[in-house]
C-alpha cells in the first residue's frame, strides 16, 4: 500500500529547503513514506516528519530532517524548534522545525553537513571544489 502524500506542493518552505538541497551536486529528489526526500545514492535529507507521543504521531509538516555529527545534534535538540523524528531519531536524525523567521543560511549549513555524511567521496570532492559564494 502507497504511502499517501504528506506534503503541499506548493508550500514555501518545502521551496526554500528543495532550491538549497537541489543545490548540492548530484541531489535528487523522491518521495518516500509520503514526504520528500533529497538523496545522491542515500537519503541526506527529508522534508516534514513526526514524533510519536502516547502511540499518537504528531506531525511537523513543516520542518527539515538531516543526519549531522552527534555533538551538533545534542546542541540543536537543546532547542525547542528541534525534535528527534520517528524512526530516524534512532539513527543519529534530528528534526528542525521551519517558520518564515527560520536563518536559511543554517539551514543550508545543516544540509551541507547531512550531505557530506552520506554523499561520499567523489560528490563531496566535487562539493569542495565548487568556488565561495
Amino acid at each position: 500500500m502507497a504511502h499517501p502524500i504528506m506534503f503541499d506542493e506548493a508550500d514555501p518552505l518545502l521551496g526554500r529547503v528543495r532550491a538549497l538541497a537541489l543545490a548540492l551536486p548530484d541531489a535528487a529528489e523522491k518521495v518516500s513514506h509520503g514526504r520528500p526526500a533529497f538523496f545522491t545514492t542515500k537519503v541526506f535529507a527529508y522534508y516534514g516528519g513526526s514524533v510519536k507521543v502516547a502511540g499518537t504521531y504528531r506531525q511537523h509538516d513543516q520542518s527539515v530532517l538531516v543526519l549531522i555529527e552527534p555533538g551538533e545534534r545534542e546542541a540543536l535538540l537543546r532547542e525547542d524548534r528541534c525534535y528527534v523524528p520517528a524512526y530516524l531519531g534512532s539513527s543519529g536524525w534530528v528534526g528542525i522545525d521551519l517558520t518564515d523567521e527560520t536563518d536559511w543560511d543554517e539551514i543550508g549549513e545543516l544540509l551541507d553537513a547531512s550531505y557530506r555524511r552520506t554523499a561520499g567521496p567523489r560528490r563531496v570532492a566535487a562539493l569542495d571544489a565548487r568556488p565561495p559564494g
